[in-house]
């Protein structure tokens, strides 16, 4: 019998890029470092209200690096972030409220659906420029996803009750709590320790805390093989074939001795899975 897994909180919303880097990263990766991934639907704008933080793309010097940052990190971990035409009225006046109402709806009754609405969400927003505040936009992402059309309006209907909208509020308390001051935040839960770790680029730090000895023939092929976003993705935006995946069926390689490699080892797997 294996070791039991380790427990990830991914705080996100989808309204963040880098959490959908973040949430890409984390998926790939959960069967391969035996974590179990908790997925948490929290709401942006109340952690930076809370926190007194502004968006970075406020200050111009950091709007421009952010816009560099984000075409950079896409290519890198093969997600196809592409920026909205009008960023200021997507982030500042249109908001998340709606889809994180919708995804946390979806967390109490339908969990195993999470993952491909989510991801869908980032797509229409994030990729092609699609509204999510309506409820005919939510209600397409969440089709696409699989979801039935009956299934997405019933739900579409429980977000505007009081145990949808007090559950949102409880995860983002929660996030606040582990001291969040923006998205994504990731909570490790690790040999009775709590690590929160903000950002999508925090992933060597992680693993160092999970304690990840990442074996050669993890990463040469025979566990890990080239990455590209599960199928929810298009292989078109991705630039990679569709049959290409990161697989992660059951890792069992032997222990050997002078295996443990080096945080810049780490940092390959990192790029060969993304």
């Amino acid at each position: 019998m294996g070791p039991l897994p380790r427990t990830l909180e991914l705080f996100y919303d989808v309204l963040s890029p880098y959490s959908w880097l973040g949430f890409e990263v984390l998926c790939r990766y959960q069967k391969l470092w035996n974590v179990q991934l908790r997925l948490r639907p929290a709401l942006i704008a109340g952690i930076m209200k809370d926190s007194g933080n502004k968006p970075p793309a406020m200050l111009p010097r950091k709007g421009k690096y952010l816009r560099s940052d984000l075409r950079l990190q896409g290519e890198h971990f093969q997600v196809p972030i592409r920026f909205p035409k009008d960023f200021f009225s997507v982030i500042l006046e249109k908001g998340s409220v709606s889809a994180m109402r919708f995804l946390t709806a979806l967390s109490m009754q339908r969990p195993e659906l999470l993952e491909k609405v989510s991801r869908e969400l980032w797509m229409r927003v994030w990729s092609r420029d699609e509204d999510i505040t309506e409820p005919q936009s939510i209600l397409a992402a969440a089709e696409r996803a699989g979801m039935s059309a009956e299934d997405a309006r019933a739900l579409l209907e429980k977000t505007a009750t009081p145990q949808v909208k007090n559950q949102l509020m409880e995860t983002t308390e929660a996030a606040c709590r582990y001291g969040a001051f923006g998205l994504p935040v990731t909570v490790a839960h690790v040999d009775g320790q709590t690590h929160m770790l903000f950002g999508s680029d925090r992933m060597e730090l992680l693993a160092h805390l999970l304690g990840m000895l990442l074996k050669a023939e993890w990463v040469s092929g025979a566990v890990v093989q080239r990455a590209k976003l599960p199928s929810a993705v298009p292989a078109s935006l991705m630039g990679t074939s569709s049959s290409a995946n990161c697989s992660t069926s059951d890792p069992t390689p032997a222990d050997a001795p002078g295996q443990q490699q080096s945080m810049a080892q780490v940092l390959g797997a990192l790029r060969l899975c993304g």
